[in-house]
C-alpha cells in the first residue's frame, strides 16, 4: 500500500503533521513552507523533502511531480488565517487574509487529489471563505465532513480544540473515534515531571533544547506568588500589572499563570516561551516552560530536533515552531483516519 500512496504537505512548518502521518505508516513525500527555519527540522525528523516555497507559486506542475507515480493522491496541510493566527506571521503581509486558504482551494481544483485534510482553528467555520472552500469540494464530487476535535481525546496533553475537514473522491471518510476518555486524559505531569530541573534562564547539558527564558525580577516575584492553575488575581495588588487593574483588563486572566501538574497545560502558542503570555509557567519551578517541554505538550518524540547541533537556539524562533505545528498526535489521528478510509474504500 505504501507504493501506491504519495502525501503533499503544504504549510508543513517542522513537520508535527507529517511526523504524525509517518508514525501512523502513511508516507509523505514532500513539505512545502515559506519559512527557511523549518527546512532542518522537517528533513532531520522525517523522510520527507523540504521545499522551500510559496504556496502561491506552488502550480499543478509541481504538485503533478509528486503525484506521477502513485495511484492515491493525498493533500494536506493547515491553512493559516491571517484574522485568527499568529502562524501567519510568517507570510508576506501584501496576501490577502484569505489568500492562503484560497490557494489551498486552487491547488486542490487544479490537481484533483483523491483525498483531502485541513486542520484549522474552529473559527473559521463561521466565516464566508469556508463557505467558499466546502462549495469548491462540492463542485468536485468529494465527499466531506469537518470535525470539532477536543485534542484530549487523542492523546495530547492541552485544553485545545481545533477545526478538521477531511474530503475524498472514494466516497465518505470518517474521523476516527476518540482514542482517550476523559479519566485517561493526559497531563502536565505524564508528559514534563521527568525533565531535570531548571533556573530561569538555564540550559540542559544534557538536552540543548531544554532551555528556558531568563525573568526580570518583577516577573521572578510574580511566579513566586503564582499557584498552580491559578492567575494573576492571586497577587498581591503591587505586583498586579497596571492594565490588569483597569476595569477593562481584570477579563483578562490567561496569562501569568503557572500550569497544573494534574491537569492539561493550555494550548501550545507560538509565545509559549514567555511566563506573561498565557499560562505558561512551569507547576513548580520558578520559571516559564522550556522549548523541551513545550514541545513535549505538543507531542513531539523527546529527541526531536528543531536546530542543527551546537548551533545557537533563538528561543522566540524556535519557540514559533513548536507553537505553530500541529501536535504530531493529532497528525496521527487523521493519518489513521485516512488509511482506515483507504482500506474500507479499496
Amino acid at each position: 500500500m505504501a507504493r501506491s500512496i504519495s502525501t503533499v504537505d503544504l504549510f508543513c512548518g517542522a513537520g508535527g503533521l507529517t511526523y504524525g502521518f509517518e508514525q501512523a505508516g502513511l508516507p509523505v513525500t514532500v513539505g512545502y513552507d515559506i519559512d527557511p527555519a523549518c527546512k532542518f527540522p522537517y528533513e532531520r525528523n522525517n523522510k520527507a523533502k523540504f521545499i522551500l516555497q510559496d504556496i502561491e507559486n506552488i502550480s499543478n506542475s509541481d504538485l503533478a511531480e509528486h503525484f506521477y507515480t502513485s495511484t492515491i493522491k493525498i493533500l494536506v496541510g493547515c491553512a493559516p488565517c491571517q484574522p485568527f493566527s499568529s502562524y501567519s506571521r510568517r507570510y508576506n503581509d501584501r496576501q490577502s487574509k484569505w489568500k492562503l486558504l484560497q490557494d489551498f482551494a486552487r491547488l486542490i481544483a487544479e490537481c484533483q487529489p483523491d483525498i483531502i485534510s485541513m486542520e484549522n482553528v474552529l473559527q473559521l467555520k463561521h466565516h464566508a471563505v469556508f463557505d467558499e472552500f466546502i462549495a469548491q469540494l462540492k463542485k468536485f464530487n468529494y465527499c466531506f465532513e469537518s470535525y470539532e476535535v477536543n485534542c484530549l481525546d487523542y492523546g495530547i496533553p492541552q485544553s485545545r480544540k481545533r477545526l478538521v475537514l477531511l474530503a475524498s473522491k472514494f466516497g465518505k471518510i470518517n474521523l476516527i473515534p476518540a482514542t482517550y476518555c476523559p479519566a485517561q486524559y493526559k497531563t502536565v505531569r505524564e508528559t514534563i515531571e521527568h525533565l531535570e530541573p531548571l533556573a530561569a534562564g538555564q540550559a540542559s547539558k544534557r538536552d540543548w533544547l531544554h532551555r528556558c527564558s531568563k525573568l526580570s525580577k518583577l516577573n521572578l516575584r510574580r511566579i513566586r506568588a503564582s499557584k498552580p492553575g491559578g492567575t494573576w488575581r492571586d497577587w498581591p495588588e503591587d505586583l498586579i500589572a497596571k492594565c490588569h487593574l483597569k476595569k477593562s483588563g481584570k477579563t483578562y486572566p490567561a496569562v501569568y499563570g503557572r500550569m497544573d501538574w494534574d491537569q492539561p497545560s493550555p494550548t501550545i502558542t507560538t509565545q509559549c516561551f514567555g511566563f506573561g503570555n498565557g499560562r505558561f509557567g512551569h507547576p513548580e519551578q520558578d520559571r516559564a516552560i522550556s522549548l523541551r517541554e513545550a514541545a513535549l505538550l505538543q507531542t513531539f518524540p523527546g529527541d526531536y530536533e528543531f536546530v542543527e547541533p551546537n548551533q545557537s537556539i533563538a528561543i522566540d524562533l524556535v519557540g514559533r515552531l513548536i507553537g505553530n505545528a500541529v501536535p504530531v498526535k493529532l497528525g496521527m489521528a487523521i493519518a489513521q483516519s485516512i488509511l482506515a478510509h483507504i482500506q474500507q474504500a479499496n
